[in-house]
Order: structure tokens, then sequence, then C-alpha cells
């Protein structure tokens, strides 16, 4: 059994959470901002921010989900959590695709991180203690599948960009 001393897959995927929390709270306090820098900022805030939730989703989709789905009888919030993430690569798909930022691009932007935020209260509150206490999953080695995967993934958007 591994100690809580050592970082567990839902630790890393609660990192990511932390880290892109802290971006849309970035990104909040430069809609305040009227300079033209701003303007780029918020932009290019708004697309690390999709970068880092497409990674995100994309690798609880292939590796954590999939795992907890074998591992639990009852599979309701999973099933609630990739249609929220359904919902997430939608506004994502909109926010990449703007030319210009406008003011719906800030209501979008806003929108996802409300979207998330309850998301990640879900899976912080239900999904994850349930998944510590699931005897079948091995959390320290899905830890470093679920790492080497985002790595990977990283990498191949930045050769993209």
């Amino acid at each position: 059994m591994a100690t809580r001393a050592e970082k567990d897959a839902c630790d890393l995927l609660d990192a990511d959470h932390k880290a892109v929390k802290k971006m849309f709270k970035e990104y909040e306090e430069l809609t305040n901002s009227r300079s033209r820098s701003a303007a780029q900022k918020k932009k290019d805030l708004a697309q690390q921010i999709c970068q880092e939730l497409t990674v995100h989703a994309q690798v609880e989709e292939e590796i954590f989900y999939p795992a907890l789905r074998a591992a639990f009888k009852e599979t309701d919030l999973l099933d609630e959590a990739e249609v929220e993430h359904q919902t997430a690569k939608d506004l994502i798909a909109q926010i990449q695709a703007a030319a210009d930022p406008d003011d719906m691009f800030d209501a979008k932007v806003k929108v996802l991180g409300e979207y998330i935020d309850h998301h990640v209260k879900e899976e912080r509150g239900e999904i994850f203690p349930k998944a510590r206490s699931a005897k079948k999953l091995d959390l320290m080695a899905m830890r470093d599948e679920l790492e080497a995967r985002k790595e990977e993934l990283m990498a191949e958007m930045s050769a993209m960009a």
C-alpha cells in the first residue's frame, strides 16, 4: 500500500487541476486590463489553458477512466465526467477557433473555467476517493503511465504549434 507521502495518479491529475485553475485566475485578472499587451496575453493564456485541458482530458479518457470502469461496480460518475469532458471540448474548440478575442471569447473562457471547477469538485470529492479505495487499482503505476502519456501528448502539441 502506497503511503500518502508518495504521489499517486489522483495527485498527478489534481496537480493539473491546480495549474489550470491558476491560469484561469490569471486570465480573469487580464480581463480587467485594457492594454494591447493584455489582449495578446489573454489569447496566449487561453490557448495554453486549452492545450493543458485537452491533454488532461485525453489521459483521463485513455488511461484513468477505463481503469476505474474496470474497478468500479457503479460507473454513473464516470459517465457524467465523460459528458463534462465533451462539453468542455466543445468550448475549447470554439476558443481555439476564435481569430480575435471579443466579449464572447472572455465569456467562453469564463464558462469553461466554471465548468472545469465543477468537474474538479466531483473528481476530488467523489471519483478520487473511490479510486483510492478500489483494491484492484495500482494508482502508483498508473501515475507513471499518465505522466508518460502526458509528456508524449505535450510534445506532439508543441511540434504542431
